[in-house]
C-alpha cells in the first residue's frame, strides 16, 4: 500500500465504486456480510492487479446484497480484469463468466465450450455428472 500514489484518493474512488462511500468513517464490525464483502473487494484492488481471486464470494449474502455484488464484478470487464471465481453455485458461478472449468479433487474435469456456457441447462447436466462421478 505504501507504494500506491495518491493513496487517499484510490481509497474513496475504491470506496464510492463499491457503494461504501456513506459508511467509510464507520467501523467495519458494524459492517453487514454484504458491506464487508465489497469492503474486501475495494481493498483487493487497491495496487490494481489484472487478476482477482474470488473464493464463494456469495457466502452468507441476501439478494440485494448479491445483486450489489454482481454490478461490481461485472464492472471489472469494463476495466480488464481477469477474475477467478470459484463457486458451487452453477447458476451463479457461469453468469459472472466467459470460461469455465469443473476441478474434481484438484484436477481439471472438464473444461466447458462457449456453446456448453451459454447453455444453462447443458452446465447443469455436466456438472452433476461430474459430483456424481465423485460420490
Amino acid at each position: 500500500m505504501y507504494d500506491t500514489p495518491q493513496l487517499e484518493t484510490r481509497i474513496d474512488e475504491l470506496i464510492k465504486q463499491v457503494g461504501l462511500t456513506y459508511r467509510k468513517n464507520d467501523r467495519v464490525m458494524t459492517f453487514s456480510r454484504g458491506m464487508k464483502q465489497r469492503l474486501s473487494i475495494a481493498r483487493a484492488l487497491i495496487h490494481d492487479p489484472p487478476i482477482l481471486f474470488l473464493d464463494e464470494p456469495y457466502t452468507g449474502l441476501d439478494q440485494h446484497a448479491s445483486a450489489t455484488f454482481d454490478r461490481i464484478l461485472g464492472g471489472m470487464n469494463a476495466h480488464d480484469k481477469t477474475r477467478v471465481l470459484i463457486s458451487h453455485d452453477i447458476e451463479r458461478g457461469i453468469s459472472m463468466c466467459d470460461r469455465a472449468i469443473i476441478l474434481s479433487n484438484g484436477h481439471i474435469a472438464h473444461e466447458m465450450t462457449e456453446s456448453e456456457i451459454s447453455d444453462l441447462l447443458q452446465c447443469r447436466a455436466i456438472y452433476e455428472k461430474h459430483v456424481e462421478e465423485r460420490t
